[in-house]
Formats: C-alpha cells, structure tokens, sequence
C-alpha cells in the first residue's frame, strides 16, 4: 500500500487530521532555521494523541540531540536531510533511518545504496535550500536512476493531487511525501489535507494501489 508522509506538522489539530483522515506517517521538522520548525517538547505532547508513524526531520544535528529528542517526541524514523555521512548515521540509535538526497544530474545511486539508512527520499534541488521548496524535478529522467536502488524511497517535492497519480505511475515509490501543498499562506490547511487524503484513499480502493520496495501495481 501507497505510503503519505504529510511532513512540516505544527499543530496537534493538524496532526489529529492527519492521522484520521489516513496518513501513514507525519514529520516534525526540528530544524531550527525552517518556517516549519517545532519545538521538541510540544512535538513530545502532539505526538501522544496520535497513533500514524512520527519521523523527526534533522538537519546536520549533533546525533546525542537526534537520539535525545527521538526519545522524548518517541520518533518512529529519523530523518537525515543535511550532509550527513555513513559515520553520522551510524550514531544514530535504535530508530530506522530514512536518508533524503536533492535530485540532481551529479547524485551518484551507487553512493545512495551504500548510505546505510533503511529508506530513501528524494526531493528536489535547489541551490541554497534545505526542502521544502514546493517544486518537482525531471521524474521521467530520475525514475531511470531509481530502477538502481535496492531499498525502499520515497518521492518529495511538489506533489499535490493534481499529480499524485503521475508520480505513483512514473516512480513506484514506498511512499510519497508531502508539505506545501497541503498549506495556505504558508500553514497547514485541514481543508487540503482532508481533501488530498480522500483523493488518495480512493485511488487506495479504486484503483488498488499496492506498492512494495521494487513494484507498484495499478489496476481496475
């Protein structure tokens, strides 16, 4: 089944909708420097009223922090989105690591396959941005590259329902990972989420989306 991860979560009553509305996993970003950053003890006490998988977005953190604040919000997955290496990833304890990597013409899949995290992200590259930027990049020409992994990915950047079905065709992800989309003016909207959610719950039962690390299968 389809993973969504609806990242950049900030208040309990999103996250509640997140989860009932069927999200899979939601990420709190705990990058000070990003607009949807949040404070770890108020991602601690959002957290207990959730039950979807919780993923804590990092960037470049001391990993004594990372395990500290996995511990206290009771983080499901790590999230790597800086330029962390092997050695930093393996200080990392007892959480699954997913990796994310800017897709671009220099990305090396072999250098991905190696990274020794338990899942992949790719998001789009823009010079002097972390995430979050909202735009897609070349699928038809990433999905080449993608066909090389061995582990299971997600897909970021730029994904709403106007396009979810393309990207789900084009890649065949583990997942799909989503944020500006789902906000007006910058803040989540339970309109959009509720609305993207019920789109994709659809395609789920019409259209019997089912995916795996190396395949998915669309049919009527």
């Amino acid at each position: 089944m389809l993973k969504v991860k609806i990242c950049g979560i900030k208040t309990l009553e999103t996250a509640v909708e997140a989860d009932r509305a069927g999200a899979d996993l939601i990420g709190f970003i705990f990058y000070p420097k990003s607009s949807r950053f949040i404070n770890p003890f108020k991602a601690a006490e959002i957290a207990k009223s959730i039950n979807c998988k919780k993923v804590g977005v990092f960037v470049d953190e001391n990993p004594g922090t990372i395990n500290g604040i996995a511990r206290l919000v009771g983080l499901d997955y790590v999230q790597l989105h800086g330029n962390e290496d092997a050695k930093f990833a393996a200080k990392i304890r007892r959480v699954p690591i997913i990796k994310a990597w800017r897709y671009n013409d220099e990305l090396d899949m072999r250098e991905v396959n190696k990274y020794p995290s338990d899942y992949i992200l790719f998001d789009s590259f823009v010079k002097d941005r972390i995430g979050g930027t909202g735009k897609t990049f070349d699928w038809h020409k990433a999905s080449l590259e993608t066909r090389k992994l061995t582990k299971p990915f997600f897909i970021a950047g730029g994904i709403s329902k106007q396009n979810v079905q393309e990207v789900v065709k084009i890649f065949r992800p583990y997942g799909i990972d989503l944020s500006g989309s789902l906000e007006i003016k910058g803040v989540k909207s339970i309109h959009k989420i509720r609305d993207f959610m019920d789109w994709v719950n659809n395609l789920r039962g019409e259209e019997n989306i089912s995916t795996s690390s190396d395949e998915v299968v669309l049919s009527k």
